[in-house]
């Protein structure tokens, strides 16, 4: 599964939980995060500063930090959510700086991708070879990996 997502996003703060609950109890599935800044500035500050973060091997803790956050995003709400996740916060304005042109490289790839799928907000999902775009159910979830399942069983 890919999610296109964003940090302000309300309804990629509503499915986290039950898309993690989902993939565990399944067990055979790869999620694999894109973030996707839309909704404006400070998405795009959020999104910079979780990417810097993997040159400390700390996204996994900052994507959980920021996506926790229930209210409007400001810079000090970013940097007291990743200090708390035991980012290296000089590291992080090091590396922000430091490794700009390939984490603007990523956010701009990830852009292409979601315009290519006509994705028109977050979050968005591919599972296996089919766009589904929107929030989902645990339900929903469980139908579309069986539907990527048996169409990729269907080809061999």
């Amino acid at each position: 599964i890919v999610e296109y997502f964003d940090y302000q996003c309300p309804y990629c703060r509503k499915v986290e939980p039950e898309l993690r609950q989902v993939i565990f109890d399944d067990g055979k599935i790869r999620l694999v995060w894109k973030d996707w800044p839309i909704l404006g500035p400070m998405s795009v500050t959020a999104s910079r500063m979780a990417l810097a973060t993997r040159y400390q091997d700390k996204f996994i803790q900052a994507h959980d930090a920021l996506i926790a956050i229930n209210s409007k995003l400001t810079e000090a709400k970013i940097r007291e959510a990743l200090s708390a996740a035991h980012v290296d916060m000089d590291r992080l304005d090091r590396d922000l700086a430091s490794q700009a042109d390939a984490i603007d490289t990523t956010l701009k790839r990830n852009n292409e991708q979601a315009m290519a799928f006509d994705f028109r907000g977050t979050p968005s999902f591919i599972v296996g070879k089919f766009r589904v775009p929107g929030v989902l159910t645990m339900a929903q979830f469980g139908q579309a990996i069986a539907d990527a399942r048996k169409a990729a069983a269907a080809k061999k």
